[in-house]
């Protein structure tokens, strides 16, 4: 026998040896230890016990709190969260649909379910989408990669809506692949271009957001390609200020005459604002002043890049109530009809956008279920030691990887198959297009969540029932 097989065979002696002495006498070290670590727990003071970590840690402080107080600990800046608040809200998981059965009859399973959508009706040139969902505003540079932006433009182009441009600068590139552009008019001193604002199927004057609210700070515009930086004349690794207010916007009526001027110079486009839900019955009615033709309530469940944990957490209302609100006041003002009503923030399922449609919304943006779906199985390219944000993000080290179309077939299948299901839900609700689904359809679980959708209990009797 060689050298090599006696090697082999002694190894495998020790190794099987080791493996049996350690199944002999693993529980005795193993109830040594726990004993010991018991005894301690029991025994010892608080002010020893390292118990105190769950009691006065863990049970006390989320660890979530626990890693964002050592952070600010480390940093004398503040500190910046990603992709939204992990606070729990009300949303829309409260409401329950009722499905026709016998008093009212479902659809016939061979009508086709109508999902057209028409966003600022009564503007001279209405954006006329074939779904009720559109992408919300991701910034390429200031959020995004630019291959993620011309990849969600041909995903939307693909499954018959717009994307948005976002807080970014103007990208050519994304136009060319884009067949419906809404254009964000936003803080940022970059798309002011009356050659850009003409190119716009839509115009969405940023005002706040749900993550971020109306806060300024500073974008390196990181990794935007040279053609894009010598398109807005940015500097290579220059910082680009984001402005708190709209720039010349300084009193409230101001609104009016900044609607007014993009309304004349994109040719009749719809033109509306983008708001946190906030102070809504008197921001609405500000709104209505300026004449606008949709708003896009944003609400605290919303996802950014980054922002502070603060503005993520404490500022603004949830989704659902904002909505509410908003269709309310517009339903009271008579304005219904005429200013469309978009929502975002928190919503990820097809049950979500219907319930927000059945609401009073008109589409529903999305954004991180798109920024998810662009990635999809490509997510392996970075995991699992690197996060999913370094395919996503203008500075992540693999932004560079990601297949462009690859990404738009997926997200033109989500918005595909999340479309699907809502024709579904509408043929078992006994309607004939998505927007006839409406308040009369839904009952709430629970008393808070009624109040707040001004819908029936479950338990008691509906007017839709």
């Amino acid at each position: 026998m060689n050298v090599f097989w006696l090697t082999f065979l002694a190894t495998l002696a020790v190794t099987i040896t080791i493996l049996l002495l350690f199944f002999v006498s693993y529980r005795f070290l193993f109830k040594k230890m726990a004993g010991r670590i018991i005894r301690l727990i029991l025994t010892e003071t608080y002010s020893k016990n390292i118990w105190e970590l769950i009691s006065s840690g863990m049970l006390r402080f989320k660890p979530q709190k626990i890693v964002e107080m050592a952070l600010r600990a480390e940093e004398k800046e503040g500190i910046v969260r990603s992709l939204g608040s992990p606070k729990k809200m009300v949303g829309f998981e409260g409401l329950m649909f009722l499905p026709a059965q016998l008093a009212v009859m479902p659809t016939k399973e061979d009508y086709h379910i109508q999902t057209k959508t028409v966003i600022g009706p009564r503007a001279e040139r209405p954006l006329q989408l074939e779904i009720p969902l559109l992408i919300g505003g991701m910034g390429a540079g200031t959020g995004v990669s630019e291959r993620i932006k011309l990849a969600i433009a041909k995903g939307a182009t693909a499954a018959g809506t717009a994307t948005n441009t976002g807080d970014g600068p103007f990208l050519p590139e994304e136009r060319k692949w884009a067949d419906k552009l809404v254009v964000q008019y936003s803080q940022a001193g970059w798309i002011r271009d009356p050659q850009e604002l003409e190119q716009a199927d839509m115009i969405e004057i940023r005002v706040g957001s749900g993550a971020s609210a109306g806060i300024s700070y500073e974008s390196p515009l990181q990794r935007m390609s040279e053609a894009s930086r010598q398109w807005k004349g940015l500097q290579p690794g220059g910082p680009a200020r984001i402005r708190s207010r709209i720039p010349g916007v300084d009193r409230p009526e101001n609104w009016r005459e900044l609607v007014a001027n993009l309304r004349e110079m994109t040719g009749g486009v719809p033109i509306g604002v983008k708001l946190v839900p906030s102070r809504v019955e008197e921001d609405i009615e500000c709104a209505l002043d300026a004449d606008v033709d949709f708003i896009t309530i944003d609400g605290a469940q919303a996802g950014i890049k980054e922002s502070a944990p603060i503005l993520q957490d404490d500022f603004g209302l949830p989704t659902l109530r904002g909505l509410v609100r908003t269709v309310k006041v517009l339903r009271e003002k008579r304005a219904l009809q005429r200013v469309s009503v978009i929502v975002s923030g928190g919503l990820y399922t097809p049950g979500d956008y219907l319930k927000a449609i059945a609401l009073g919304a008109d589409a529903v943006a999305l954004g991180t279920t798109v920024l998810l779906a662009a990635i999809h199985t490509q997510i392996t390219k970075v995991l699992p030691w690197e996060p999913l944000s370094q395919l996503a993000w203008a500075e992540g080290d693999f932004a560079n990887r990601l297949d462009v179309e690859k990404a738009a077939r997926n997200v033109a299948n989500l918005l595909r198959s999340s479309v699907e299901e809502m024709k579904i839900a509408v043929t078992c609700l006994g309607k004939k297009a998505i927007h006839e689904v409406n308040q009369d359809d839904l009952v709430a679980l629970d008393p808070f969540t009624a109040r707040i959708a001004e819908v029936p209990l479950a338990y008691e009797r509906s007017s839709g029932s």
